[in-house]
């Protein structure tokens, strides 16, 4: 098994153009959520509350303007790479009730082609397929990052940066201040302004910092 981990990591290697995955996905799922929530505007937002009151959703017209605020904004910021993993969260919340109230009783596949007739193909009712794509990629931006040209990204470094010219005041007790996503490279102790020291630490085999004060 440590064989073939080592193996995986030397050909992925190879590929350096894998940091720029997320980008296709943070595109097609903005994109497409975007569109969902401009399409409803386009129809009334009377028209999708009406929907959702015909589904027994509480409260129709506050959950139809919920739901169009959350494919708009929650695409645009996708695409920006902006707070994905918080607006991932409404947006699989919207997956999965449509998945439960609309798309399960007709099964997986979102494509049921039923016949071709004169005036074009006719389609059956779409199953539950598409929501979890989108859920997928969610999922995917998620735990694996929102890759480059990303707001996230610029937050990042910005407080990577703030926290390498910062001095820290010594606290009484030696704890975790708190975990911050940081680069891969240790960092050397740093001196505080009382003659203590602060230790910012690196979690071996993750981007984690820990941020230490030892007991005066």
């Amino acid at each position: 098994m440590k064989t073939l981990g080592n193996t995986f990591l030397r050909l992925s290697s190879r590929f350096p153009i894998a940091r720029w995955s997320p980008i296709p996905l943070r595109l097609i799922v903005g994109y497409g959520f975007m569109e969902h929530g401009f399409a409803k505007l386009s129809h009334g937002v009377d028209t999708f509350a009406a929907i959702l009151r015909a589904l027994g959703v509480p409260d129709p017209h506050l959950m139809a303007w919920l739901t169009i605020l959350t494919e708009l904004f929650g695409g645009f910021a996708v695409i920006l790479g902006a707070f994905v993993p918080v607006v991932s969260l409404p947006m699989a919340a919207v997956l999965l009730t449509a998945m439960f109230t609309v798309h399960l009783p007709y099964g997986f596949s979102s494509i049921k082609l039923l016949a071709v007739t004169a005036t074009g193909p006719k389609f059956g009712p779409p199953g539950y397929e598409v929501a979890l794509l989108y859920i997928a990629c969610l999922a995917t931006l998620v735990m694996g990052g929102s890759g480059p040209f990303a707001v996230d990204g610029l937050i990042g470094h910005t407080l990577s940066d703030y926290l390498r010219r910062s001095k820290f005041v010594g606290l009484p007790d030696d704890r975790v201040i708190g975990d911050v996503g940081c680069e891969k490279v240790p960092r050397p102790r740093v001196k505080s302004e009382k003659g203590q020291f602060s230790r910012i630490q690196h979690q071996p085999g993750s981007a984690i910092w820990s941020i230490t004060r030892p007991q005066p």
